[in-house]
């Protein structure tokens, strides 16, 4: 038996799970949850990453006797440490503002192949003000590591999202870094590397972004899968072994990630589960009684990655204004599910074409798995069969890559997916022939 600890840092939780291999499964267990968001800060939309810090401790310690910690997170925000290691401000928000309106320069994709978002890090970093006092930057999951360890580095899968890693070489790019001060960017790890210790035990790099773990858990039989990681945001796409850096590709907005193992992921993103929390943070109320009134009302499509979706606030609002109608609460839960389902469905469809990887299946992981109405009418706008399932595959992934470092999982991608197949229940949904509109 091998036992780990994931510790899983999401934008509106964290968690820290214990991760057991034996006997031919694998399975996880929630030790401790804690929440998480932004708060405005200094000026700014800020993460109270000191707190997550004495959060991912406490959860180590409940964790118990382990071989390995793994660190994942969402992606493309950082701390900036000073010439004596220290932590200058809390780390800024992707949500933030301060990056309205930026553009991405002529030339940009064929580089770093990242679809543009302009809370990128690299596009952050031109609105940063403390840059010139920082000797170096640490995205999240890695600034966590190196409080538990004194070690600094920074995981390949994750730091492939920054804008600043040629795709081409899986390096950090002279021509993108070139303006950034010395020594800001460290040393790249991979999937499977040491990065030190925490009292006694080994931390292992895993995929750090949340999405490459979530999608080393995708229980695939073969590579002819789409993958849709779906939380606070949807992420839609194929895995391949090199990247698309078509003109075609750039004006589709897909993006070329690391993945683990020397993938890459090729996809989009889509707003997600983001628009239902924040209905449901406004409304003050359960989510499942709307979600069984929702299967039975009619809703409008809109296009769920309007920027105006984007910063939290009166989501149910600015939904109903953007649908030009007033609706009830089921009505506004039904928009979003239809309008998420058939934004699923152009980007799986679009990484298709533009991969020119055919697929015939969708794999749906992570806590929107456990919507039924929303994988069901993803089965009905992709034509496709959908599997849900796991909900926890982020953590599992995270998990499996530990466990491989260990010694406990043989192997490759296709092994550890066959030990998820192997160890949990999975949800079939099979399409219905209804036939959506376009997105207005």
């Amino acid at each position: 038996m091998t036992a780990v600890a994931a510790v899983d840092l999401g934008a509106s939780s964290g968690r820290v799970m214990r991760g057991v291999v034996t006997g031919g499964a694998v399975r996880v267990e929630e030790v401790h949850r804690f929440a998480n968001g932004p708060v405005h800060h200094d000026g700014a939309l800020r993460w109270d990453v000191r707190r997550l810090h004495r959060e991912v401790v406490a959860g180590l310690r409940l964790a118990g006797d382990v071989t390995s910690i793994g660190i994942d997170s969402w992606a493309v925000d950082y701390g900036l440490l000073d010439e004596h290691g220290e932590l200058l401000a809390d780390p800024v928000c992707y949500r933030d503002s301060r990056t309205d309106g930026v553009r991405p320069a002529e030339g940009l994709y064929e580089v770093n192949g990242l679809q543009f978002q302009p809370f990128n890090t690299m596009f952050q970093l031109m609105a940063e003000p403390l840059l010139p006092r920082a000797s170096q930057l640490l995205l999240v999951p890695d600034l966590i590591s190196y409080w538990l360890t004194g070690e600094r580095g920074a995981e390949h899968t994750n730091a492939t999202t920054t804008g600043l890693v040629d795709v081409r070489t899986g390096q950090w790019s002279p021509e993108l870094t070139a303006d950034l001060p010395a020594g800001l960017l460290p040393d790249l790890r991979h999937p499977g590397d040491p990065a030190g210790t925490y009292g006694g035990v080994p931390v292992t790099a895993v995929g750090s972004h949340d999405t490459a773990s979530a999608v080393v858990a995708v229980p695939a039989r073969n590579d002819r899968f789409a993958y849709i990681s779906c939380g606070t945001w949807s992420l839609v796409g194929v895995e391949l072994s090199a990247p698309v850096l078509t003109p075609e590709s750039r004006a589709a907005n897909f993006t070329n990630e690391g993945g683990v193992d020397g993938t890459i992921r090729y996809l989009r993103n889509v707003m997600g589960l983001w628009l239902l929390q924040e209905c449901v943070r406004v409304w003050q109320v359960q989510l499942t009684p709307l979600l069984r009134e929702a299967a039975h009302a009619t809703g409008t499509v809109f296009d769920p990655n309007d920027p105006v979706f984007l910063p939290p606030g009166d989501m149910p609002d600015r939904i109903q204004r953007h649908c030009g109608r007033t609706m009830t609460r089921p009505e506004v839960v039904r928009s979003v599910l239809d309008s998420l389902a058939l934004a699923h469905r152009d980007a799986v469809l679009d990484a298709q074409r533009l991969s020119g990887k055919e697929v015939d299946v969708v794999h749906v992981v992570g806590g929107g798995s456990r919507n039924d109405l929303l994988c069901q009418l993803t089965a009905d706008a992709c034509g496709l069969p959908v599997v849900a399932g796991p909900a926890e595959a982020t953590a599992l992934g995270n998990v499996l890559v530990q466990a491989r470092a260990a010694g406990a999982v043989p192997g490759g991608l296709a092994d550890m997916r066959r030990l998820v197949r192997q160890s949990l229940p999975l949800r079939r949904f099979l399409p219905r022939g209804v036939e959506h509109r376009r997105t207005v």
